[in-house]
């Protein structure tokens, strides 16, 4: 397999005449590289704001909510696991408001968007990082969901299990959302008929046990009554899902550009795909709760928290028992299939924005489809599912603290001009580091995780997550005031073509100097160093020019005004 080729050595900093890039087939292939790395352009964004908005959605087909509700509730009880779901809910809508609303306006992904929201070209690298972390933890809870319905179904092992639910996902999640729009789309009728079935039967047949539900103590010391303890280590839980608008936004890249005509549809699709998949994940959470109470007193409250036991015990209220262990398989696996597209997916998004900026190099987004799915398959032999709630819990904290910085970006500091009003995602454009974001999210996350492990006292562990949250809100607008705003661009866009035509992003093409392909306004760069319009990853592949036109004096050029 080729790799991308680094631009010939030069040993003085003067312009390389004649160099070139060449890329291998893979990364060449707009329909398996979907623009990793890049603007999405207008010409590939070819879908209408209802199929992206459906794919998008399809991947909120997972069962690990229920798992998570399950888990919440059989901890704490009805009334603890029921608040703390609801008020992790708000928290992840209002903030995922914002962040898509940009990045479908500006049809770019959850880390280019996280470069210019405050974070710096190398600053979002550690978010990078952050968000292939959630997508590889919950490919491998959402597996682990899928080999338990393997063992109980087909009676396959668990580790033989773990394997199948890691390949089976490789060659669906290839050829990005060529495929995977086709795939949500065809199967989400199925799969929302499933997954409420149960709950219409029960109401029909029993449905005293909804009222039942609501003395469900599980394990809690307190009970099924309230507790504020209960609140905050369930809400934190929850709060690991915060992440997850990183999946929807790599959907929503895709969108069209809002016109007029379509405008209605377009942000009835933002809002529906983007902040809206925790409305349907907060029904699953407590679906959960209450389907883990349901199952309880026949399975134990250890196996309560397994979807696949979950949705057998539901089937079996309206089917017989061969047919309801037969679809409630099948439901697994489907939804399981659903989720783990597009965590294979956006891993491969995140992994090749990690590494373009280490490495300098990019082989394809294809090639770390198979580091995010190895990795997965590891945590799932070790057991991952065992330790649900303490491997959340923790990572919530990190994941609030990058999301929360990324949001007060736009909800705070565009409004009140402490940062551009648009977004820069380009390497020739950034400061490698912005302490406006990359700061207050590292200082959100250290507090946080000391109040996670305790140095707070329990309170402030319970709540740590909320901690990381109003700590990056508040730091964010401070730090974006006392530094005046300097970091976040490192010289003015020199390109003769205005990045803006009649306030939409322009469409113009040029060509690049270094591999000679077209790209649309938006992924060009002017590039003293190759005398020339570069693209964006191009770029960010080059190694040789050490951030030469964001040095000028260096060079014996004219200051660029900041």
């Amino acid at each position: 397999m080729s790799e991308a080729l680094d631009s010939p050595p030069v040993t003085a900093p003067v312009t390389p005449a004649g160099s070139s890039r060449t890329y291998n087939k893979w990364t060449r292939n707009s329909t398996l590289e979907d623009y990793s790395l890049r603007y999405a352009p207008r010409s590939f964004r070819k879908w209408t704001p209802y199929v992206v908005a459906t794919t998008a959605l399809g991947g909120i087909a997972y069962l690990a909510d229920f798992a998570i509700g399950g888990s919440i509730a059989i901890t704490h009880g009805f009334a603890s696991a029921v608040t703390a779901i609801l008020v992790a809910a708000l928290v992840i809508f209002l903030t995922g408001v914002p962040i898509s609303y940009y990045s479908a306006k500006y049809a770019i992904d959850m880390d280019l968007l996280t470069r210019g929201a405050g974070f710096g070209y190398l600053g979002s690298t550690l978010t990078s990082l952050i968000y292939a972390s959630f997508t590889f933890i919950f490919f491998a809870l959402e597996g682990s969901i899928m080999a338990q319905a393997f063992e109980l179904g087909l009676h396959i092992p668990l580790a033989a299990g773990y394997l199948i639910a890691s390949l089976v996902i490789i060659p669906l999640v290839i050829f990005g959302m060529t495929a995977l729009s086709k795939l949500q789309v065809w199967t989400q009728p199925i799969w929302l008929v499933l997954m409420f079935a149960p709950f219409v039967s029960i109401a029909f047949i029993d449905p005293g046990k909804y009222a039942e539900w609501t003395s469900f103590a599980g394990n809690s010391t307190t009970g099924s009554s309230i507790s504020l303890l209960g609140v905050g280590l369930g809400a934190g839980v929850a709060l690991s899902l915060i992440a997850q608008i990183g999946e929807q936004v790599d959907y929503l890249r895709f969108m069209p550009d809002r016109t007029p005509e379509n405008s209605k549809r377009w942000w009835t699709a933002v809002l529906a795909a983007g902040p809206g998949w925790v409305i349907l994940g907060a029904f699953k959470q407590l679906g959960g709760a209450f389907l883990a109470f349901y199952v309880a007193s026949d399975v134990g409250l250890v196996k309560a928290g397994e979807p696949i036991e979950q949705f057998l015990a539901g089937f079996k209220t309206f089917m017989p028992p061969w047919l309801a262990l037969t679809i409630a398989t099948f439901f697994v696996i489907l939804s399981q299939v659903k989720i783990n597209v597009t965590n294979a997916y956006s891993g491969s998004l995140s992994w090749s924005n990690f590494f373009s900026r280490l490495l300098h190099k990019h082989p394809g987004r294809v090639v770390w489809i198979f580091l995010n799915v190895g990795v997965s398959l590891a945590l799932m032999e070790f057991g991952v599912f065992g330790f649900l709630n303490s491997v959340l819990g923790f990572y919530s904290n990190v994941a609030i603290a990058w999301i929360g910085a990324v949001t007060a970006d736009l909800v705070i500091n565009k409004p009140l001009k402490l940062s551009p009003s648009y977004i820069e995602f380009k390497r020739a454009h950034l400061y490698n580091f912005n302490p406006v974001g990359f700061g207050s999210m590292l200082v959100a996350s250290v507090v946080s995780i000391m109040a996670f492990f305790g140095l707070f006292g329990e309170t402030a562990q319970a709540f740590s997550p909320f901690i990381a949250l109003v700590l990056a809100f508040v730091l964010s607008p401070i730090t974006a005031l006392v530094t005046k705003g300097k970091y976040y661009i490192a010289r003015t866009d020199d390109q003769e073509e205005p990045l803006f035509v009649d306030g939409a992003l322009s469409g113009k093409e040029s060509e690049c100097t270094v591999c000679a392909e077209t790209f649309e306004r938006p992924d060009i760069v002017g590039c003293p160093f190759h005398s020339g319009a570069v693209c964006s990853l191009c770029c960010s592949l080059e190694s040789d020019c050490h951030d030469a036109c964001k040095k000028p004096v260096d060079l014996g050029m004219p200051a660029v005004a900041h």
